[in-house]
């Protein structure tokens, strides 16, 4: 091989690899963003859980609503946690 030869086989490899690290790079940085907002879905809906837990036995404490009314509330209180866990995430 001729040395022009070598120095352009030289400048396209080091090209691929600076090219591939950089691309790495920020697959990395995305998957990172990913796993925080999943992170921070995960936390609202268990927040959620409990807040509606409590929902229904406040429900039926002071309310003297029927078990099936509380349960409604309970889970329209789960609803609007799965609905705040997907604005983070989307």
């Amino acid at each position: 091989m001729s040395e022009r030869c070598i120095r352009t086989t030289a400048r396209a490899v080091a090209s691929i690899l600076l090219s591939a690290g950089l691309l790495a790079g920020a697959g990395q940085a995305l998957a990172t963003e990913q796993a925080q907002e999943r992170r921070e879905g995960r936390d609202i809906k268990q927040d959620t859980r409990k807040d509606a837990q409590k929902t229904k036995v406040d429900c039926r404490q002071e309310n003297n609503k029927s078990n099936a009314e509380c349960r409604q509330d309970k889970r329209d209180t789960k609803q609007d946690g799965r609905q705040q866990a997907r604005d983070v995430k989307y």
